[in-house]
């Protein structure tokens, strides 16, 4: 499972239009594929994310582009961080992941979680719901779901979601991991305790133990040995040669976004900053180090400010792998 994930959310580089725009993905994958990276990810939305951009900003398809990924790269796993539930039939997901596995030689993996982000489905024309609805499709979607990747043909009749002897052929490759990503403590973590392989939880630092304590006690609650879980956390990092470098970029990006950072006063632009794990390779191996002592196993990191800049992944895996081989 995931050690060391890297995850591409944003689309929208300079100079890239359409055209060019699946080969600057392309070389972000290679990159990881040949630096230490296990997993490359990439996100399962039609519009951008508020924390990322504005929504007519570029988004690609997740599985068409995971696909065409397991051709540009030779070892890392292939995976949405993560798909969104609401978004798909689950049998036909199982068959969409199945065939990902297929294609990558047995390089798939399934990221789920619930969904959340109302205006895609609003837009789209994709029952939302409310936070209940979601979450109970999610569950009657993972009794369909994994059952037809460990080569079941899985009879459900729920409230959400109805399937009769679904057959699922060919068979996957391999054994596809199935990750459950959210930090919500009551739902999420409950779920992946129950169903998951690995656990991808998103939160503040000084909730990681929190979170790692409500899974602890899941697995405990349904017998399950939590040292059979990976738990991988989400990370926003901005790298380069030198620190200097390393902000300039950071800033370059913000000011992309419409933030002049870079006039601010050091305590307007604390918040931003905070954001991201920026600096030069000793600056980020150091923080990530301390990272891992919180006690998780691994991360997924993305870098939406130079990861397109060549080089840079590379860097970011170089730096890295070497702390959670």
């Amino acid at each position: 499972m995931t050690r060391l994930g890297y995850q591409i959310p944003n689309f929208t580089y300079p100079g890239v239009g359409p055209a060019e725009l699946f080969d600057a993905v392309a070389a972000q994958a290679r990159e990881a594929d040949a630096s230490g990276f296990d997993t490359v990810l990439v996100m399962d939305h039609f519009y951008q994310l508020p924390m990322l951009g504005d929504p007519d900003q570029f988004m690609l398809e997740c599985y068409s582009l995971l696909a065409a990924l397991a051709r540009e790269t030779s070892t890392v796993r292939l995976s949405a961080l993560v798909t969104g539930n609401t978004y798909r039939n689950p049998a036909v997901l199982a068959k969409t992941v199945t065939t990902l596995d297929i294609v990558s030689n047995g390089r798939a993996q399934l990221g789920i979680g619930a969904g959340w982000y109302e205006r895609e489905h609003d837009s789209f024309g994709i029952e939302f719901g409310t936070f209940t609805d979601r979450f109970e499709k999610l569950e009657e979607a993972l009794q369909i779901v994994i059952p037809m990747l460990r080569g079941e043909r899985p009879t459900v009749a729920g409230d959400r979601y109805a399937v009769t002897e679904a057959i699922n052929e060919p068979p996957a490759v391999s054994r596809i991991p199935v990750m459950i990503g959210g930090g919500g403590e009551k739902k999420t973590l409950r779920m992946a305790a129950q169903y998951a392989d690995e656990s991808n939880i998103i939160c503040q630092p000084n909730e990681v133990s929190r979170k790692l304590e409500a899974l602890d006690e899941h697995c405990q609650q349904l017998g399950r040995d939590r040292s059979e879980m990976t738990v991988s956390w989400q990370r926003t990092a901005c790298i380069a040669p030198t620190t200097e470098q390393a902000q300039a970029e950071l800033f370059d990006y913000l000011q992309r976004r419409g933030l002049d950072v870079a006039s601010m006063s050091e305590e307007d632009r604390a918040p931003w900053l905070a954001n991201f794990v920026w600096g030069d390779p000793d600056t980020i191996g150091e923080k990530f180090e301390g990272f891992l002592a919180l006690g998780v196993d691994g991360f997924t990191v993305n870098m939406p400010a130079n990861g397109h800049i060549e080089g840079r992944v590379e860097l970011l895996g170089e730096t890295l792998s070497p702390l959670v081989a």
